[in-house]
């Protein structure tokens, strides 16, 4: 059976690629799209198919076999790292003597922001974030990449000291000035190190002087925005090795056919390189680990 009829016998089409995109961005999880472009023959795939690769390297869709999926994770894994598009061109190479080009889009979510608190800067900040293309949630501070709390006193010592345990990167007290010093205080009195406590930006929110409640949270939006644009980068960068047989640079973590030989891992593009290898070993430098 052709790759192309194993994998359409699984049941899965390009429809359900797309399915399968939308529940991972629902969920918040990194994904990069590939569709592939263009395909000069023999090749075993078409124009307009598409796959989707997450971060461990699993592969939903059909972007081609043999040497082309290897590389299109390669370029996957390489996007998701540095968040940009790319264009993968895979010219013959193993079995195939094929031509395949397929965009690679790296699909990242949005922060999340939990927002707690049922106050009226609470409210329009929630608002404002979606507006803005931010996740948010009500409902708990687990997950989130931001925490606002913003209950006007009601509790903020025990939700503050929640929200920094479970590491956001952005921590912000709607309070008065006079207000977070105090709370500030209490943290510290709860046997909470300085560390933590500098972590708290209280008040949170750029100093526009007295305002309202929304005009308040207007100006955590802004710093919040700012702060998502200077954050360090966290994105792992994937490790790489070279396919010895054929040369190619494989995704190391994502290899499917690998080899232990002479205490070295070796990793290969396809089966077809992983047999020739395994065949004549004496003929290939081995290809260390990353």
């Amino acid at each position: 059976m052709a790759l192309r009829d194993r994998w359409q016998a699984l049941g899965v089409n390009a429809a359900d690629v797309l399915i399968e995109a939308g529940r991972l961005a629902s969920e918040g999880r990194p994904y990069a799209l590939a569709t592939v472009l263009s395909v000069v023959r023999p090749a075993s795939t078409r124009r307009g198919d598409r796959a989707l690769v997450t971060p461990d390297g699993r592969v939903t869709g059909w972007v081609g076999g043999s040497c082309s999926e290897p590389t299109v994770v390669r370029e996957a894994l390489r996007a998701l790292a540095d968040g940009d598009s790319r264009v993968a061109r895979m010219e013959g190479g193993c079995a195939s003597e094929g031509v395949v080009e397929v965009l690679i889009e790296p699909v990242l979510p949005s922060p999340l922001l939990a927002v707690v608190g049922e106050s009226p800067a609470a409210r329009t900040l929630a608002e404002l974030a979606r507006v803005v293309g931010w996740r948010v949630r009500r409902d708990g501070v687990e997950g989130a990449d931001a925490v606002v709390v913003a209950t006007m006193g009601h509790g903020d010592e025990e939700l503050l000291a929640a929200a920094l345990a479970s590491g956001p990167g952005y921590v912000g007290l709607v309070a008065s000035a006079r207000r977070a010093t105090s709370v500030l205080a209490e943290l510290r009195a709860r046997g909470l190190g300085d560390e933590d406590v500098l972590r708290v930006r209280a008040p949170a929110g750029l100093d526009l002087g007295p305002s309202s409640q929304e005009e308040i949270a207007v100006a955590i939006l802004a710093e919040l925005v700012a702060w998502r644009h200077t954050r360090p980068d966290e994105s792992p960068v994937p490790q790489e090795a070279i396919d010895p047989v054929c040369g190619m640079s494989v995704a190391f973590e994502a290899a499917a056919e690998r080899v232990l030989h002479d205490g070295v891992t070796v990793v290969f593009c396809s089966a077809h390189c992983k047999a020739r290898f395994e065949a004549e070993p004496e003929r290939y430098a081995g290809t260390r680990a990353p």
